[in-house]
């Protein structure tokens, strides 16, 4: 069984979303045990696989026995292992508020959210461009389906842009990797660093073009400057739940820049080496400028959040940016923060909104809600977390993004950091304010908080201080993932090598 571990994740879902969906006219009670059951043993999985890749041993699963380069394969490692765990945590969360009654607001939401779960955790398992390219797809389909879940104007509006972009994004996306397998003849990743390390000069240009092209995607998918302007509004407009499980989705185009671009045009490639990387420290930071501005320009709680995610993109942009193993070792501590501090953000926004009746979610002042004091509470502590402010897991991040710039580094990403928290802190209190200390009038608002929805945004919230906690742990196992990816040889080796690995 344990051999069979890696592939667990992606397999898990899919069987999970069949049923869900055979079962479209079922119990409500029944998909909503089956959907929390498999995601939770999803959490269980993904934490074995932690555990087994923190040994260091890079494995992978030969999908029918083919062996790489020519087979499909599923690979783990510690960045692998880590993303599958994050998403798992993020989606337990989300499923668990949805069953308070948003699920069923619309049809099959949780059989496309398994299916959601099954094109994300294969994304970060793959080995392989074209079957990514896949996995992309399959999450994109899904997603289209539940941003439009519930029905409305606004959010069909968003939906419409979302699937145009991204259609436009997959076709650019097989654009490019046809122009990498012409000019390679291969899709295998770890193949493609091999043959790129030992390409003929003529053939650097078609690579380079495919490669800048392929940057062009993962950039739309990670929302970077300029490529994010589809983002505010979609997740605003997305059913709670959703949204906290977006939160995931910049982080796939984070994903795959960080994986593809330091095995493929690692030191190894020669000419191509660190290819596209002053590309994305410039426009990193650019897009943390956009997102600081709209963080102050906006007027819903909702877009706030939004805004917010922008932020913590550039933030992990400028790490890969940076270059450097420090760099993307605090990188991946801040990753799994803003995942999951985010997601708690969008599920609270949702709880607050219900409560203020008609004002929703907008920053303006409403009646006062029942549950005030402890939805103010709430909101304090994941603002607080969301900004970087001491003692939770957003200031120790910030701290060890800050530390790991080095030389002129310091001089740009130092203070629109710091801005950007400034004005986070800013937008977030004049939310708060107007939330709970302007409001007005009587208590006629008779919405209950489900504990389903507390259990939602408490399991996500209580990540923050357990990061703190626990930062020694996780830090040096961020220390561990950096110096794996600097190393890709050794993924190479464990692919094309190693014939030992799990079939």
């Amino acid at each position: 069984m344990i051999s069979h571990l890696t592939v667990l994740p992606v397999a898990l879902p899919l069987l999970t979303a069949m049923l869900l969906l055979f079962q479209r006219h079922g119990q409500v009670r029944f998909k909503r045990v089956l959907s929390v059951t498999s995601t939770f043993m999803l959490v269980l999985i993904s934490s074995a696989l932690v555990i087994q890749a923190d040994s260091g041993e890079i494995t992978y699963y030969a999908l029918g026995n083919w062996q790489p380069p020519f087979g499909i394969v599923l690979v783990l490692d510690r960045l692998s292992a880590l993303m599958v765990l994050l998403s798992s945590l993020l989606a337990l969360g989300c499923v668990i508020f949805a069953c308070a009654g948003e699920d069923v607001r619309g049809s099959n939401f949780h059989g496309l959210f398994q299916l959601q779960l099954l094109g994300i955790n294969g994304a970060f398992l793959t080995g392989d461009l074209f079957n990514l390219f896949v996995f992309f797809e399959v999450l994109l389909l899904a997603s289209y389906a539940l941003l439009l879940h519930g029905g409305g104007k606004a959010r069909i509006q968003s939906a419409v842009h979302y699937v145009v972009l991204n259609m436009a994004g997959s076709a650019l996306f097989l654009i490019a990797v046809g122009t990498l397998y012409g000019a390679t003849g291969t899709l295998n990743m770890a193949d493609m660093a091999v043959r790129i390390s030992h390409l003929p000069a003529e053939r650097e240009g078609l690579v380079m073009a495919g490669a800048l092209l392929l940057l062009v995607v993962f950039s739309l998918k990670a929302a970077m400057l300029p490529l994010y302007f589809w983002l505010p509004k979609a997740y605003a407009a997305a059913p709670a739940p959703v949204a906290a499980l977006f939160a995931i989705m910049t982080k796939i185009g984070i994903y795959a820049i960080l994986r593809f671009y330091t095995l493929v045009f690692g030191e190894q490639a020669g000419g191509l080496a660190n290819l596209g990387q002053e590309w994305v420290w410039w426009l990193a930071l650019l897009t943390l400028v956009a997102a600081t501005i709209g963080v102050l320009a906006s007027r819903d709680l909702r877009q706030l959040i939004a805004y917010l995610l922008l932020i913590s993109v550039g933030t992990l942009l400028a790490g890969i940016g940076m270059g450097s193993t420090a760099a993307v070792s605090a990188l991946l501590y801040y990753l799994a923060h803003t995942t999951l501090v985010t997601g708690a953000l969008f599920l609270l926004a949702e709880m607050i909104g219900a409560q203020r009746g008609k004002a929703g979610t907008r920053i303006v002042k409403g009646r006062k809600m029942p549950h005030s004091s402890i939805l103010s509470l709430a909101f304090f502590i994941a603002a607080i977390a969301v900004v970087g402010m001491p003692p939770l897991s957003g200031a120790l991040g910030k701290v060890l993004m800050m530390d790991a710039a080095a030389g002129t580094q310091r001089f740009w990403l130092w203070p629109l950091l710091l801005l950007s928290g400034l004005a986070g802190i800013i937008a977030l209190s004049r939310a708060g304010s107007t939330f709970f200390w302007r409001a007005q009038g009587g208590d006629d608002n008779n919405e209950r908080i489900s504990r389903r929805q507390w259990t939602g945004v408490a399991l996500l919230l209580l990540t923050s201080p357990l990061l703190v906690i626990f930062a020694g742990s996780v830090s040096e196992y961020a220390q561990a993932t950096a110096e794996q990816l600097a190393n890709p040889e050794a993924f190479i080796d464990a692919l094309l090598i190693n014939t030992g690995g799990a079939q």
